[in-house]
């Protein structure tokens, strides 16, 4: 069935509010306000300034030790509206391009910030590193697992800083709650679990058509397999397709993930996955599940030698929340249980549900995340959300899908990153590019 003008404001407006909750929950703290002359000003570009990309972008506009020198954005009306942001907010006029490799070549651009499809994350962030571009990349930092390698190469070999758009590793309130966990105020946690819980809306059915005159769409492509353009693709929507995205699982999925592993103190790669996925209730051209079960075990990593779990849980048409939070992670451990919300609050629980402590916060912290990663261009420290932290996480969302599509369990070697025995899982580590300029190479 087609898709409706309601449907689609639904599915696109649900995802600009996910995309926003950064923005909107940025902290003032950050001594970015500091009166600092154009020639003292760190010359950036933003590649994407659409969705996430725009909170990016007002943010960086009212940041005084930045100067946005570049939009960047296949779409002509996106790039334009992000560039009168930028003028409004700063004050100072930026260029506006299509081709990143416009950007990349300017010897005065210091720092990118990748915002684009997931498909685009990868090559981008690689094209920059080689061209000694410090990055920030969203969320999920990879369309495949095997790109992830590739950007943590690309980063320590161009010595340049890499950081993810996963704003908890910022957060004050989430290190907060982390540190508690680290304490050993519930014992050794041995089970972590993440939940996607939220109501999201159809994408309808689609045919192929033309593109829309103002959206470059050849470059839109990049170095993905071409397919025919469909009005359901965009904007945001290729979040739901094989060829662009991730699945909510590496769109909102990704953030809980990467709390649940960092709660549960792993730092490598688990080395079973089973996992159960379908789409229970929507009929449309949505091709990764709307209900979506995981179990991740990781191999000998408790205190005994024993295996720890992470489990994923995902409904994307639910009309509640769980456990008091759309998304949020649980904490299981000898001596009692975290229920933790990055948009709100946790609950520390003993033995027999003892409610123990109980703490609120604000959500995702933007402004300390582009903090971090600006003062580590100075420093040349690891940012909080460095490459290779999150590629374990982003990997996750992979091999979960990985394991979804082939109806199996997978076996997964954590330092080849290789599936043994199963050639139909170990294709899908990476995928099939066309010829094109932006292809990752290695």
């Amino acid at each position: 069935m087609p898709t409706n003008r309601r449907d689609f404001l639904q599915t696109t407006s649900t995802v600009a509010t996910t995309a926003s909750a950064a923005w909107l929950f940025a902290s003032n703290s950050i001594a970015d306000d500091k009166p600092k002359s154009d020639g003292d000003r760190i010359s950036v570009a933003v590649i994407g300034p659409g969705g996430m990309g725009m909170n990016h972008t007002l943010q960086l506009a009212s940041n005084k030790s930045v100067r946005i020198a570049y939009v960047c954005d296949v779409d002509e009306q996106r790039a334009a509206r992000a560039a009168e942001a930028v003028t409004k907010g700063s004050g100072l006029a930026p260029k506006i391009v299509k081709d990143m490799r416009q950007v990349l070549d300017d010897k005065e651009i210091k720092a990118v910030w990748i915002a684009t499809p997931d498909h685009w994350h990868a090559p981008a962030a690689i094209l920059a590193a080689n061209a000694g571009k410090h990055v920030y990349v969203e969320k999920p930092c990879s369309h495949n697992l095997r790109e992830g390698r590739l950007m943590i190469e690309a980063a320590r070999r161009n010595n340049v800083v890499m950081q993810v758009g996963t704003q908890s590793r910022s957060t004050a309130h989430v290190i907060k709650a982390m540190d508690k966990l680290k304490s050993g105020v519930i014992g050794e946690i041995l089970v972590a679990k993440a939940w996607n819980s939220q109501r999201r809306g159809t994408i309808g059915k689609q045919q192929p058509s033309d593109p829309p005159k103002h959206l470059d769409y050849d470059t839109w492509l990049g170095p993905a397999t071409f397919v025919p353009y469909q009005s359901n693709f965009l904007p945001g929507i290729w979040r739901w397709w094989h060829h662009f995205g991730c699945g909510d699982i590496g769109n909102d999925g990704v953030h809980d993930i990467d709390i649940a592993r960092w709660g549960l103190g792993v730092e490598t790669h688990p080395t079973r996955i089973a996992a159960l996925g379908a789409k229970c209730h929507f009929d449309d051209d949505q091709q990764f599940p709307d209900t979506q079960y995981i179990a991740f075990e990781y191999a000998a990593a408790s205190k005994a030698g024993r295996p720890k779990q992470l489990i994923f849980e995902q409904r994307i048409w639910s009309p509640y929340v769980q456990e008091g939070y759309e998304n949020g992670d649980a904490y299981y451990g000898t001596d009692g249980m975290m229920i933790f919300g990055k948009i709100g609050s946790y609950k520390l629980y003993g033995p027999r549900n003892k409610l123990i402590e109980e703490s609120t916060g604000g959500g995702p912290d933007l402004a300390a995340h582009h903090a971090n990663f600006l003062d580590c261009i100075q420093s040349g420290a690891r940012p909080n959300a460095d490459i290779e932290i999150n590629h374990l996480s982003t990997a996750l969302c992979h091999l979960g899908n990985i394991a979804t599509r082939v109806d199996r369990v997978i076996h997964f070697d954590p330092v080849t990153e290789q599936i043994a025995g199963d050639a139909d899982a170990s294709k899908l580590l990476k995928r099939d590019y066309r010829e094109h300029w932006g292809t990752p190479k290695g």
